[in-house]
């Protein structure tokens, strides 16, 4: 039986994971500021124990990870699940909104992976699976805070994974595309009030108005999410990145398209930067 810790977990990916765990006959740690939403979806179940956790708050990430270890002994698979979204140009945000945009999704996943390596480093094994997004990879307009969130954290899991490696843990960093998930409903995502008149007629004023029509009609199944999400949990060694969806993994491949391109029309002048050879060896 493996066990699960997952962040977030009383609704969306979170929640949905949660039920194929559970469905597999793991165990899961699930975690979210109300426990008790935890316990209303999923009832009493013998292999969940329902954690209080603001991730924000790093002594409650080290209690929730304690508390899964004493009830269960180990915790095999970290999925750093909790977030949300911020539209708005990147001038529009005000500085309260990213910071506290920053503290939730980078500080608090950092806070909850500290918390919970050392367990997974005594027991030489685990797995790390950080939720970034198709806005990790690429950037879009309108989603420039947002996504600068989701670059850290593909960012920190490169790192990590060269880190703990060799000491028997993995680390992946998955990648949705657009789901149909309840990410762009207020509940997950938040809009700047500030709209600057500038920006209306631009791509970042033109992406308010797309994500408002494009609730609930995204191309991606979370069901289909969730029951992937085992499978890569189940890998020997699974990838650093795993996109989710058609639309991510159209966007990885332009990205890599142009970035290849973009290279090569300036190799010249970022190869001209080194010092120059040595002409010959001194006699």
């Amino acid at each position: 039986m493996r066990v699960w810790f997952i962040t977030g977990a009383s609704r969306g990916f979170g929640a949905l994971i949660t039920q194929e765990a559970l469905n597999t006959g793991d165990a899961v740690v699930a975690t979210a500021r109300n426990p008790q939403a935890v316990l209303d979806r999923f009832g009493n179940h013998p292999n969940l124990l329902a954690v209080s956790l603001d991730v924000t708050d790093e002594k409650q990430a080290h209690a929730a990870a304690q508390a899964a270890v004493k009830r269960f002994g180990k915790i095999d698979i970290l999925l750093n699940n909790a977030g949300y979204g911020l539209l708005g140009a990147v001038e529009e945000a005000t500085a309260e909104e990213i910071e506290k945009l920053y503290a939730t999704n980078v500080f608090g996943l950092l806070k909850v992976t500290r918390a919970v390596l050392p367990h997974m480093r005594r027991q030489r094994s685990g797995h790390v699976i950080n939720i970034s997004s198709i806005g990790g990879y690429v950037g879009f307009p309108g989603w420039g805070v947002y996504g600068s969130t989701k670059f850290a954290i593909e960012g920190l899991s490169e790192s990590l994974a060269i880190e703990v490696k060799p000491l028997g843990i993995n680390v992946t960093v998955a990648e949705p595309g657009f789901f149909r998930t309840d990410f762009l409903d207020e509940t997950s995502l938040a809009i700047s009030p500030s709209s600057i008149p500038d920006y209306e007629q631009t791509p970042a004023g033109a992406m308010r108005d797309f994500a408002a029509g494009k609730n609930h009609g995204q191309p991606g199944d979370p069901a289909r999410l969730a029951k992937a999400m085992i499978v890569l949990a189940s890998v020997e060694n699974p990838p650093l990145r795993m996109p989710f969806g058609t639309d991510t993994i159209a966007a990885i491949e332009a990205k890599n398209v142009d970035v290849a391109r973009e290279l090569a029309d300036w190799r010249d002048l970022a190869a001209s930067t080194d010092f120059p050879a040595e002409s010959g060896a001194a006699k």
